[in-house]
């Protein structure tokens, strides 16, 4: 199974991807750290671009092929990001459950953004401003809504885990 945890930055992807890996023993593609090995290797001469989501695509399609569990953890912000892991799903004929992470407390989200520090060596979180200005495109396919500001991680990965199971 691929799950793909979405949204944007600050909003809770990663807390709620941590708590779900250790329940299900799944494989963890966090697109932060692929492409910040990109951009430390001195792979690509500019911007990292698509890069780092094709190599996580990459990446999952071998794991799901050998029967692991995926969970992706980027921002996911378009229809083509979106349709790309979809197919990495069928093309491994696994089953994808696709969840978008929101926090519908703007205070809160902000307050997130502006005090969370790196967690991966050289990689440079955004800033509040960034982060509003972000080209995150409406979902206009089913997904499952988690808003963070009104649940824990705990519970998040729980309902993410029991989704996953049905």
């Amino acid at each position: 199974m691929l799950i793909v945890l979405s949204g944007l930055p600050g909003s809770g992807k990663t807390t709620v991807a941590r708590e779900l890996v250790g329940r299900l023993s799944a494989v963890y593609l966090r697109i932060d750290a692929i492409e910040q090995a990109l951009v430390s290797a001195k792979v690509l001469a500019g911007e990292v671009g698509p890069a780092g989501y094709e190599v996580a695509y990459a990446l999952a399609r071998s794991n799901l092929a050998l029967g692991l569990t995926v969970v992706a953890d980027c921002v996911n912000p378009l229809p083509v990001t979106r349709e790309a892991w979809r197919a990495v799903a069928a093309i491994t004929s696994s089953r994808v459950l696709e969840v978008e992470t929101v926090c519908s407390d703007v205070a809160e989200h902000r307050r997130r953004v502006e005090l969370r520090a790196p967690d991966i060596p050289g990689h440079v979180l955004p800033d509040w401003a960034s982060v509003l200005r972000h080209d995150y495109a409406p979902w206009t396919t089913d997904r499952l809504l988690i808003d963070t500001a009104a649940v824990s991680a705990s519970d998040a990965a729980q309902r993410i885990a029991t989704a996953a199971r049905a």
